[in-house]
């Protein structure tokens, strides 16, 4: 989708879903420890979910089974984390204040778009869902196989967009691996510490890392001054 002339002079956001517009942490972590219920591994608490998060998955899985997932326990986890997200999924809800920040964005005639792992069949009817596609110039979510990282999508997904240019892009996500994809495509990066990282897990990857939303933006419009 190609954005109007003068534009690509201002400043783009690339928002992910799970976990910085969707509060869907409890989902998260309960379709997790089902997934871990497969393999024999105790329950987590939120918290510990947060500390030892990372991508890809099976290195998640890797730090609490002691060694990597076998092909075959990989699947399986992975099937079971889905069907229970999707069971719990219609019981979160946005971000608090976030369909307000995406309304506000666009009526100052700025542009932004949706870049998630989650499943694009299943990201593009939730995002409808909520009411809030009409703010987006695109909305991708993962076509190929789960797990993985970010990185080479969000290449893609900004080349899809026509005047977009990298160096105005500001990546707002709640994973260290968002950093990296914002990193690999040429953007800049803010991370959110109500999702999947604790805030020190975030610090880690050398980009700004905020509490709310609304500093996020607020850093973008800095970041790209």
């Amino acid at each position: 989708m190609g954005i109007a002339p003068g534009e690509q002079h201002r400043t783009h956001l690339v928002w992910d879903w799970n976990g910085t517009l969707l509060d869907d942490n409890t989902a998260v972590v309960g379709a997790t420890n089902a997934a871990f219920g497969e393999v024999g591994l105790a329950p987590i608490t939120v918290e510990q979910y947060r500390e030892m998060y990372c991508i890809p998955i099976p290195r998640f899985y890797e730090r609490l089974m002691g060694r990597l997932p076998t092909d075959a326990e990989w699947e399986r986890m992975d099937g079971v984390f889905h069907r229970h997200y999707t069971e719990q999924r219609d019981a979160c809800g946005l971000t608090a204040g976030a369909a307000e920040l995406l309304a506000r964005w666009q009526l100052t005639g700025r542009s932004q778009s949706i870049m998630s792992m989650y499943r694009h069949e299943e990201l593009v009817p939730v995002v409808r869902g909520f009411g809030i596609e009409r703010h987006f110039v695109r909305v991708d979510g993962r076509t190929g196989p789960s797990g993985g990282s970010k990185s080479e999508y969000m290449r893609r997904h900004l080349a899809a967009m026509d005047g977009i240019s990298p160096q105005r892009t500001v990546v707002i996500g709640d994973a260290v691996d968002d950093a990296v994809a914002a990193a690999h495509a040429g953007a800049k990066a803010v991370l959110y510490t109500g999702g999947s990282h604790s805030r020190a897990s975030l610090e880690k990857a050398g980009v700004p890392v905020v509490d709310t939303l609304t500093e996020a933006i607020a850093l973008a419009e800095q970041l790209t001054r």
